[in-house]
């Protein structure tokens, strides 16, 4: 059966029917696990890092800010070439998988790089190039395995079990880096390992098969970019490109509350930890509230909690404790992401073909990499120029500007793509 509606509200209308409708897939809870692993090996290393470059090596917030908006934005193309590879042929576990040992190997890198800066960045690069790669067919796995109108709940669970990954992380770096005395090696090797058996888990675990159209069409000339034909396609990667440009990464927002707060260095890896931690909390619920009423209005609303944390940020602290900051900024961080990441996926999904899903999803995904390169480079470059301050004003009057052209431009309603088999 195919769905063939339009004009419909942005989640399926299909009646649930029974317990086993309300499963989640064996291929989300293989995937979740997968990334539980993978992130606990990334978390390791991105909750050290920030400090390691900007209070280790000495890199102004303009050099951090170029190097981080860099290889995110370089890893648009990457997405591209990853999305159309896993289409091709429906080999979307594969993909992954090449994505998934790309980033586990880029562990030895750091470790080889010593304080070359050289080093760091192509090791750097080849993270976020194999995240790049497997994002894509990643998600395409989690739309192609989950009913339509349960996505945003397969997304939400995918996503706290991945954040979990996100919480034990900077937990893990932060008991190395104390029990050897602040040896970052320490750090890169145990990341290294755990890398190591995530890919093994997919290996294993997930399948190489999924649901495919019974005669798929052969591929067409610019089928990378087939999904931009779509209207409503282009409304949706309009709206997330105008937001990106004015999201700025976790790790200033980190940044900003150490200096603010004049947190112990010690501590600066824990941080994530309050982040991580509301975003397991809500990301379940997130997704099924968004299918119950619609994906649109959710994402908006993370990027209204974004806005907040902006604003947080520029309060005067004065003699306030420390945690009547630094709670609500995580907490609301966190609900940033619960009510955006799965939720965008789940929003655009269903409007893609069945054999074009990992395309879409990947031209999306880039768009958005992209924005937040120029958000990235351009705060960092504030931030050098003008100051915390100045550069914070900024991006909350960007954001404002976004919300509005987002309201304007993500529809109310997204209707499935008539090629679409239901699962």
């Amino acid at each position: 059966m195919y769905l063939a509606t339009t004009g419909r509200p942005d989640t399926s209308t299909r009646p649930r029917t029974g317990g086993a409708g309300r499963r989640v897939p064996g291929t989300v809870l293989a995937l979740g696990a997968v990334s539980l692993v993978t992130d606990i090996s990334s978390e390791m290393v991105t909750a050290v890092l920030p400090l390691y470059l900007v209070l280790g090596l000495g890199l102004s917030p303009l050099q951090f800010g170029f190097l981080d908006g860099l290889f995110n934005g370089a890893t648009a193309f990457v997405r591209l070439l990853g999305g159309h590879a896993a289409d091709r042929g429906h080999r979307h576990k594969h993909v992954a998988g090449i994505g998934y040992a790309l980033s586990a190997c880029s562990r030895l890198g750091l470790l080889l790089a010593g304080g070359a800066t050289a080093g760091i960045a192509a090791a750097l690069a080849t993270d976020r190039v194999g995240k790049g790669i497997r994002t894509a067919p990643r998600d395409a796995l989690i739309t192609l395995s989950s009913p339509p109108d349960a996505l945003g709940r397969s997304f939400g669970v995918h996503r706290a079990m991945d954040t979990t990954g996100a919480l034990l992380g900077p937990l893990a770096a932060f008991a190395l880096l104390w029990a050897t005395a602040g040896a970052y090696d320490a750090v890169f090797v145990v990341s290294f390992c755990v890398g190591l058996l995530g890919v093994l888990l997919l290996v294993l675990y997930v399948p190489g098969h999924h649901p495919a159209p019974s005669a798929p069409p052969a591929p067409r000339k610019g089928a990378t970019f087939a999904a931009l034909r779509d209207p409503v396609f282009r409304r949706i990667l309009a709206a997330t490109a105008l937001l990106g440009t004015a999201t700025v990464g976790d790790a200033f927002v980190y940044l900003l509350l150490q200096q603010r707060l004049d947190l112990p260095v010690g501590w600066f890896p824990l941080l994530p930890l309050g982040g991580a931690a509301a975003y397991l909390l809500l990301a379940v619920p997130a997704g099924r509230i968004a299918d119950r009423i619609g994906r649109r209005l959710p994402f908006l609303y993370g990027h209204l909690a974004l806005l907040c944390v902006y604003a947080a940020l520029l309060l005067p602290t004065g003699d306030a404790p420390t945690l009547l900051l630094l709670l609500p900024v995580l907490a609301l961080l966190g609900a940033f992401y619960a009510t955006t990441d799965g939720v965008l996926m789940a929003l655009t999904g269903p409007v893609l073909p069945a054999d074009g899903t990992a395309r879409g999803l990947a031209l999306l995904q880039s768009g958005q990499a992209l924005a937040r390169m120029l958000a990235g480079v351009g705060f960092g470059a504030l931030w050098t120029v003008w100051g915390q301050g100045p550069a914070l004003w900024a991006a909350l009057s960007l954001l404002c500007v976004a919300l509005a052209a987002g309201w304007l431009l993500l529809p109310r309603t997204t209707p499935s793509h008539p090629e679409r088999r239901t699962a």
